[in-house]
């Protein structure tokens, strides 16, 4: 069934079919319209889900993970400054391996105050044991939060899963999609089952409690272990519902890269761009390429290093980051792609970008710039004018 819905409305509408038990949310901006169109679905008797309107992030998190933990789907939204709120949360709710749903639409992280797109916000949970799906459209938006329901409620997971879209370019850009209908999407979740339950008074159990020196270091250890295994439960799930809607999905998306000899890796709205510029590259003969980066945790190394491995022609990479590099020496996905392209013999032109800061454009003619670097490092690997790290768009001097 076709509809015309923005990235927000998009995942209002996948928590609306899949009817969780409890959604607790503070609104931020730009994901504000998410809780919104829940109290009118729930208003309207659309849901019968118990919609809290809490009093800060910390608690919509904290609501959430009391809820899962007590046998009830629940899901929340957020974003920015909304998630360093409930930050404190994220690691608790992995730790306790709580199965919530986190809708993160990303924006630019204060000071300064900016309330307009970058990945600033979803970076900083990188090593918190959510699980991270980034989407590219108002379609894999919808497609991610179905998935990453399941996903998460998987007794070989019991996790929480981020499904992430880019704050305004996709969570108030409104396009025709596919959704399925309400029974199929109830039939693909299943219903929500835990062996514990907080609620269950004849099989009382504790939760939370201090974990001292002699136990930690193996529960943490078990926690990785399910993290890490969630990948191959993922693929699974991801055939399933590729058979239900014949949308297929992969841990990340290739683009004309069979014979590229240049690619750039990027996540989310951004892989729109450089799909047109790629397109109009490869009419001039240019051989160029895209990985698009869907499943960020666990970065699938393994994955990402057998196919760059068996790209023959291929010699320069870029990686693109939507977000300040503190590290000094380059964002968060550069550092993920070139320490796991360490391990190939082969030896790749490899830089890393940072762009869209704030909200500032992601203009075609930047993906060119990117592609000419790649071209002249790999004519001229001398050239001073190009560094390992680089800004596009960035005024003044590079």
């Amino acid at each position: 069934m076709k509809k015309s819905l923005s990235g927000n409305e998009a995942v209002a509408y996948g928590m609306k079919q899949l009817n969780p038990d409890v959604i607790a949310a503070y609104p931020i901006t730009p994901s504000t319209t998410i809780p919104e169109k829940i109290s009118e679905y729930v208003n309207n008797g659309e849901m019968d889900t118990e919609f809290i309107n809490v009093e800060s992030e910390h608690s919509a998190m904290a609501a959430s993970i009391g809820a899962s933990l007590s046998g009830a789907r629940a899901m929340t939204a957020t974003s920015s400054n909304g998630l360093m709120y409930m930050f404190e949360m994220l690691h608790i709710a992995s730790g306790l391996r709580s199965s919530v749903v986190l809708a993160l639409a990303t924006r630019a992280i204060s000071a300064p105050l900016n309330i307009h797109n970058d990945h600033s916000d979803a970076m900083q949970m990188r090593d918190s044991g959510f699980i991270m799906l980034f989407s590219e459209d108002n379609q894999e938006v919808y497609d991610n939060l179905i998935i990453a329901t399941k996903l998460a409620e998987d007794k070989r997971v019991l996790l929480p899963v981020a499904a992430i879209q880019d704050g305004y370019i996709i969570s108030h850009k409104e396009t025709n999609m596919e959704v399925l209908d309400d029974d199929i999407v109830k039939s693909f979740a299943g219903e929500y089952k835990r062996d514990i339950n907080l609620l269950d008074k004849k099989n009382p159990v504790t939760i939370g409690t201090i974990d001292l020196p002699p136990y930690l270091f193996e529960h943490k250890r078990g926690e990785i272990e399910a993290f890490n295994n969630s990948k191959n439960i993922l693929k699974e799930i991801d055939k399933e519902f590729e058979k239900i809607s014949g949308r297929k999905y992969e841990f990340f998306e290739e683009y004309k890269t069979e014979d590229a000899d240049s690619i750039i890796i990027c996540m989310g709205s951004s892989a729109g761009t450089v799909k047109d510029v790629i397109d109009e590259l490869r009419k001039k003969g240019k051989k160029v390429g895209l990985i698009k980066i869907r499943l960020y945790r666990p970065f699938p190394k393994e994955e990402i290093l057998d196919t760059i491995s068996k790209k023959e022609n291929l010699k320069n990479i870029a990686v693109l980051d939507k977000t300040m590099p503190f590290s000094g020496f380059g964002g968060p996905l550069y550092l993920d792609v070139s320490s796991s392209i360490y391990d190939l013999d082969k030896r790749y032109n490899l830089i890393g970008y940072t762009y869209g800061i704030g909200g500032r454009d992601f203009k075609p003619e930047y993906v060119n710039e990117v592609f000419e670097d790649l071209e002249k490092i790999d004519e001229n690997k001398k050239d001073e004018k190009i560094k390992k790290f680089r800004y596009l768009g960035l005024r003044g001097e590079n």
